[in-house]
């Protein structure tokens, strides 16, 4: 078994900004010429997330409205009387969406349907410098 490691930075903005690597994964995966395995696609830090979408205009501002629904960034959080930096709402929507996730590679391309896009969605409540690890195994 091959095990090729890698690691992807990103500007992003926050407030749920949501950016597709998709290519950028598959280049990982294109250089560790890997023919049959797994990617693994994981997001440093917990205030992000990573999932796939069809990513067009529609369906990224559908998942701001549901974030903004669902941990609203006007709301109190607990999070803020321990440290008072005004982003516990993105840490509750990055635990809701999960940090990585694993594709499988078949014959050297990732796995993924036609509408299947690879996107970093960044929660936090300013622009960041976002690391994204990339572990591609297999044979």
């Amino acid at each position: 078994m091959i095990i090729k490691n890698s690691t992807l930075r990103l500007k992003t903005e926050g407030f749920c900004h949501v950016v597709n690597i998709t290519d950028e994964v598959q280049s990982q995966v294109n250089e560790s010429e890997i023919e049959s395995g797994n990617v693994t696609v994981f997001v440093v830090g917990s205030t992000a997330g990573i999932t796939v979408v069809e990513y067009e205009p529609g369906l990224v501002k559908d998942l701001e409205d549901l974030f903004n629904k669902l941990a609203p960034p006007t709301r109190d959080y607990h999070h803020e009387q321990a440290w008072h930096d005004g982003n516990g709402f993105s840490h509750v929507r990055a635990s809701l969406l999960k940090p990585s996730l694993v594709v499988p590679v078949v014959s050297g391309k990732m796995r993924l349907g036609t509408w299947q896009q690879i996107v970093l969605l960044d929660f936090d409540n300013g622009p960041r410098t976002r690391e994204v690890a990339v572990q591609v195994m297999g044979q």
